[in-house]
């Protein structure tokens, strides 16, 4: 029965059951779709928050620098990825690309892993837009009750001052993600309409914010661009800029996101390479330009513990009537991200049910709306009860670390198919194999190794549960082992 473990699916099969008639998910999104999917997951959180973190704690404005070294590890990660998504058009992500190339033990642990990265990312996210949400209503007067806006185990500061020691429920958090849990239910045609709004929108105020505050930079705040290292790794210098290039890898997750909706494009073979890839571009260059503008708006150090730093730093231009509106602009950001992290673990869940190794009921397929339904309603439930119940905010290194592990199975892959089956039709070649795999696993593993140790035991922890489900589960149903 061991070898059963290593058991890989037909690649030939795959695609031919994600074509015609068998594909019982609607092709839909265009190019400009897949790139508009892959900025909506990008830009959110990450950026309006994390980089402020980022550069008090650990790279001072050279925070640029560290968003540069972060796109370089998924840019490698972004072409194997590309590869994979023109060559196999199948919904499931990366562990659809593990299953055909790895085998599936190797393709259950990273489909594990993307439902950490996910629908943990999805609650940290939620609980981050109840934040911004407060404050914006606290601006027209308006005050939600204290109890249902925090978690029971955490500790809030209201706008006003007041200090909530534990509430009942995050009920803003919960009612954003039952919402776009039931758009998606509709369907993804409708979903990536919304998204193509909000992603407009987003991009419109961080390119004002850019704008606008460029005339307000003060280059004092520059020096010195790489603060000296104070002798702890982490803090400051080259060894503090990789530290802070791990911290907002956070913000580049979801470009993989793309990945995921391959069943559902219309030409996966050229739109899934320009969907991964341009949106990865996109969102970089405004990246390090916006970063380079909020650290020389505000000296680095005043973004200590500061949960809103772009607010903060735009109050410096003295555009005071522009902050609710980036305030919205912010929560639109932080909707289009849930909404396709929400998708992205949908369909991964959705591919792991029709290949046995979890039950039928979550690849069941709505007969009017073509949407694996049953798996948004659980995990609607699921991410509810970490947005409304948990305080998240500190799972951000653990949605990272499981990122980057799951970027390292991907550039692997890519170069064990080339070297195994280099006779396979590749719409799109990732240049200079093995070289852009290797460096691609070299920088992930890396960026891993400068997050807390604790990042490591809770990614243990959640690896230890998915592989007791496998053996207990999996590995008897699985279809392939059946064959």
């Amino acid at each position: 029965m061991a070898s059963n473990l290593w058991a890989k699916k037909s690649i030939d099969k795959l695609v031919q059951s994600a074509s015609g008639d068998e594909n019982e998910l609607k092709r839909t999104l265009s190019s400009t779709s897949l790139v508009a999917l892959g900025v909506g997951a990008i830009i959110g959180a990450g950026l309006f928050s994390l980089t402020g973190i980022a550069a008090a704690n650990h790279a001072g404005p050279a925070v640029t620098i560290s968003f540069v070294l972060a796109a370089v590890g998924c840019a490698f990660a972004g072409l194997c990825y590309a590869e994979f998504a023109s060559m196999i058009p199948v919904a499931g992500s990366a562990y659809t690309y593990s299953y055909a190339t790895m085998g599936e033990f190797v393709a259950w642990i990273i489909g594990w892993d993307l439902v950490l990265e996910y629908a943990l990312g999805a609650a940290t996210v939620a609980v981050s837009w109840s934040r911004y949400l407060l404050e914006l209503l606290s601006s027209w007067g308006i005050h939600l009750p204290v109890n249902l806006v925090c978690s029971p185990y955490e500790v809030l500061e209201l706008a006003d001052g007041t200090i909530v020691n534990g509430g009942y429920i995050n009920l803003p958090a919960v009612l954003i993600v039952v919402f776009l849990s039931l758009l998606l239910i509709r369907g993804t045609h409708e979903s990536a309409k919304l998204n193509n709004i909000l992603v407009v929108l987003k991009i419109a105020v961080v390119i004002l914010f850019i704008t606008l505050g460029w005339g307000h930079i003060d280059p004092q705040n520059y020096v010195p661009y790489i603060p000296e290292n104070t002798g702890v790794r982490s803090e400051f210098g080259w060894t503090g800029i990789a530290t802070a290039a791990a911290v907002v890898f956070f913000a580049f997750i979801g470009f993989d996101a793309v990945s995921t909706a391959a069943q559902e494009a219309k030409n996966p073979q050229k739109g899934m390479p320009i969907g991964i890839l341009g949106s990865l571009v996109i969102c970089t260059i405004l990246y390090v330009l916006f970063s380079h503008v909020m650290t020389g708006l505000v000296n680095y150090t005043e973004f200590a513990n500061d949960a809103k730093p772009a607010a903060t730093a735009f109050a410096k231009t003295g555009y005071d009537f522009l902050q609710n509106g980036l305030i919205i602009a912010i929560l639109a950001g932080y909707t289009s991200v849930m909404l396709v992290m929400l998708l992205g673990q949908s369909r991964v869940f959705y591919s792991m049910s029709t290949d046995g190794l979890l039950p039928k009921f979550f690849g069941s397929i709505h007969k009017k709306f073509h949407s694996p339904w049953k798996t948004n309603l659980f995990f609607m439930v699921f991410v509810c009860l970490f947005a409304g119940f948990v305080p998240v905010s500190d799972l951000g290194h653990m949605v990272s670390i499981g990122t980057l592990f799951a970027f390292s199975l991907v550039c692997a892959g890519v170069w064990v198919l080339r070297v195994k089956s280099p006779e396979l039709k590749r719409a799109f070649k990732t240049p200079l194999v093995p070289l852009v795999p290797i460096l691609g696993i070299l920088v992930c593993v890396y960026l891993m190794t400068s997050l807390p140790i604790e990042a490591w035991y809770r990614l243990a922890a959640w690896l230890g549960l998915g592989l007791l489900i496998y053996f207990v589960y999996g590995r008897k149903n699985s279809k392939i082992n059946k064959d």
